[in-house]
């Protein structure tokens, strides 16, 4: 960045600090704090789901690292990125991300990480999130939730 833009690292550190503060400020208003689906829910598309907060998904977001991190953040297809945890409402919706894993790292390690942090995904009891069922996320969940 710094070379792109002709300034310090100071610099650019400084004012990505300060967008960050202002992003955690706008949090409220940015984003939106999960309500279930209700009982009584008339939507065709959702009444199925009643008590579901959202869904919540892995994703890979190519990043550029130094050469000697570059083993840690290499996919099981080749690709150097990081591993996003990213949690919606049913009306797609961001109410949760989660940043900064390794792409080595499986989406139930992120998971877990992300539950078990003091400012982290919590998932009220009786509740629950919709996921994916193609890895082990799906018996980690029912271990992190209690089932």
């Amino acid at each position: 960045m710094s070379s792109r833009f002709k300034r310090s690292g100071e610099t650019i550190s400084r004012y990505f600090n300060s967008m960050l503060d202002g992003v955690l400020r706008l949090q409220g208003r940015l984003l939106k704090v999960p309500e279930p689906i209700l009982d009584n829910c008339t939507d065709n598309r959702l009444r199925w789901f009643k008590k579901c907060l959202g869904a919540l998904d892995g994703t890979y977001i190519k990043v550029c690292v130094p050469e000697q991190d570059k083993p840690r953040y290499r996919t099981r297809k080749g690709e150097v990125a990081t591993n996003v945890l990213g949690v919606c409402t049913p009306d797609m919706k961001f109410i949760f991300v989660f940043p900064g894993w390794e792409g080595s790292a499986y989406d139930s390690r992120v998971l877990r990480d992300a539950i078990s942090r003091p400012t982290g995904l919590r998932v009220p009891t009786g509740c629950y999130y919709l996921v994916d069922g193609g890895t082990q996320m799906v018996k980690d969940i029912w271990l992190l939730i209690g089932v």
